[in-house]
């Protein structure tokens, strides 16, 4: 915060920081430290002490803080439709000025996992960045995201890679643990056969999963099979079945099985495929991504 000098002799008011306002916003929206954090590519204790600063300036506490989540206090609620105005107003304002440097049309595919998790961040710090530069987003499976990107309907893609009969293909970007996922205080996990939710044939998680089951000798039954994580995440939360996810896309009340109720399933990648002939605004885009992943463990 900054404070202007003041004309009259009196003390100035304080001047609201975009960039603190920004991260109250996304905050707000996110309902968690957490969640706000990976998209702004900060840590919470950053985020923490950014809001504490904005706290004491305002003189009003503006979230409360609960266990799993945070909320508004009715300040916080008030300050959100300022900060909303403020943020859209700054952006107007810079974008009358600055002429982009890029214009054209990108063609990006992804999977779903994604999609949820780190996409949308990228694709807002893009927009402000690159504010002609207009991004065509498809989501699907990988294989589908390949075959587009072959027939030239896409310019660049993120897909699983070591799906069964996928050629390695591009630069991996990110690779985490797939672990066992079911609802806190659930039976799915109990039952036998187990019951599984997992993708159609050529998913690597299905493989993974089915092949760390086989080699355990636990009994199973493909009790709910779905493209997309979003499906078997909703499978998960109704307590039917258990499931392959990436650590980092487990929310409550879903929670990790532990390990020595299931056997482990190791790491899965996450590969960035391109067009050889990519133009600059996707190969643009394409920076934005490999940073965000890499900010994303740092």
């Amino acid at each position: 915060m900054t404070q202007m000098p003041s004309l009259s002799g009196h003390r100035a008011l304080p001047l609201l920081d975009s960039d603190v306002l920004r991260t109250f916003v996304t905050i707000a929206e996110s309902g968690s430290f957490t969640r706000a954090a990976q998209q702004v590519f900060r840590t919470p204790s950053a985020l923490s002490m950014q809001i504490k600063r904005l706290e004491e300036i305002l003189g009003q506490p503006l979230f409360v803080r609960e266990a799993r989540q945070v909320r508004l206090t009715p300040e916080g609620e008030v300050l959100l439709g300022y900060g909303r105005r403020l943020l859209k107003l700054n952006e107007e304002a810079v974008t009358q000025f600055l002429a982009p440097t890029l214009q054209g049309r990108v063609g990006f595919g992804t999977t779903d996992d994604v999609g949820t998790r780190i996409l949308p961040g990228v694709l807002a710090q893009f927009a402000r960045s690159h504010p002609a530069v207009h991004v065509d987003v498809v989501v699907g499976s990988s294989a589908s995201m390949l075959q587009r990107l072959d027939a030239g309907e896409l310019d660049l893609i993120l897909i699983t890679a070591g799906n069964p009969g996928q050629e390695p293909r591009g630069e991996i970007v990110h690779s985490e643990p797939l672990v066992w996922v079911g609802r806190e205080g659930g039976v799915a996990v109990q039952r036998s056969p187990l019951p599984v939710a997992l993708a159609h044939q050529g998913c690597a998680w299905r493989k993974m999963a089915l092949d760390a089951l086989d080699s355990a000798g636990i009994g199973y039954r493909i009790a709910y099979t779905c493209e997309h994580s979003a499906g078997q995440e909703a499978a998960m939360l109704a307590d039917l079945v258990v499931s392959p996810f990436p650590r980092s896309l487990i929310r409550a009340p879903l929670r990790r099985i532990e390990q020595d109720q299931l056997p482990p399933l190791g790491d899965y990648q996450i590969a960035l495929v391109k067009r050889s002939d990519l133009g600059e605004a996707s190969d643009a885009l394409a920076g934005h991504v490999m940073d965000a992943f890499g900010q994303a463990h740092r």
